[in-house]
């Protein structure tokens, strides 16, 4: 496995991949590796030839109060977890080269970005996008994976993809769970002992709105209650956000029809999780 810790040694390489035809799948992430990012790295050994990861805290993506400086890092760890799963390059991009000094430019994508975590979380997904526009020019991939726990980060990235025509496809993971169904996530790590057992209320509230609907509900509104019930009966938990919204402009709906996608975000102590599930009328 060989690592890239500028842009130079980055393009050398993808020049090399690219002249011997090399189909390479994509893998960005912030590091902190767990099963769920393993998936996403497994499901591109299977399409692709060659496999690229990169580790890369975001500090675009953080807002005012938010953890970047205490987001969990374990660069030995995730280097032993690349290697094992077969990365052929591991991308470690340095702050002060993405981002030199005098840096102005940036992407936004409108509409998908507005309600969601994007309410609560204002300028998020511009550094989102703005960082992953960066990595798919640098590293030009045929294949990039994302996991659907971040559902809007998904739609937000296949919604720019597809604008600036971008070469390559986006392709959407399952959402990874721990065996009581609470969404992997590097954050879960914030988690005391009691806070971890209440989490998973996140998952039972999304459960509760897809058992709501097979039963023949079809009033988003409804839904989003039945959903909210279960979040205010514990007592650790408080919610950020509950919606009922269309899959694909993420708009909240009234009348439910089509793939719809229940998604929320709570707080456990000072950690925010998030979560969704795709039901399909």
């Amino acid at each position: 496995m060989e690592i890239a810790e500028n842009i130079n040694e980055l393009r050398e390489k993808v020049r090399v991949l690219q002249d011997q035809k090399v189909i390479t799948g994509f893998v960005p992430t912030m590091g902190f590796l767990h099963r769920g990012h393993l998936s996403l790295l497994e499901k591109a050994r299977l399409e692709t030839d060659y496999v690229i990861l990169s580790i890369f805290v975001n500090p675009l993506q953080f807002g005012r109060g938010e953890d970047l400086d205490n987001y969990p890092r374990d660069l030995p760890g995730d280097l032993r977890q690349a290697r094992a799963a077969g990365c052929g390059l591991v991308y470690l991009p340095r702050e002060e080269e993405l981002y030199p000094p005098g840096y102005n430019t940036y992407v936004t994508v409108e509409g998908l970005t507005e309600g969601l975590c994007g309410a609560s979380r204002p300028g998020h997904f511009r550094g989102v996008a703005t960082i992953v526009a960066k990595l798919f020019n640098l590293v030009q991939p045929a294949k990039a994976y994302f996991g659907q726990k971040d559902y809007q980060q998904a739609q937000v990235i296949k919604k720019m993809v597809a604008d600036l025509n971008m070469d390559l496809e986006v392709v959407i993971c399952p959402t990874v769970r721990e065996s009581d169904g609470l969404a992997m996530s590097s954050r879960n790590s914030y988690l005391s002992p009691p806070e971890r057992a209440a989490a998973v209320v996140l998952y039972r509230a999304l459960r509760e709105g897809e058992a709501a609907i097979a039963l023949g509900e079809r009033d988003g509104a409804a839904v989003e209650e039945r959903m909210r019930q279960v979040i205010n009966a514990e007592p650790l938990a408080s919610i950020d956000y509950l919606a009922v919204v269309d899959g694909e402009i993420l708009r909240p709906l009234k009348l439910l029809r089509n793939t719809v996608v229940l998604a929320g975000a709570i707080k456990i102590g000072r950690t925010r999780l998030i979560d969704n599930i795709i039901v399909k009328i």
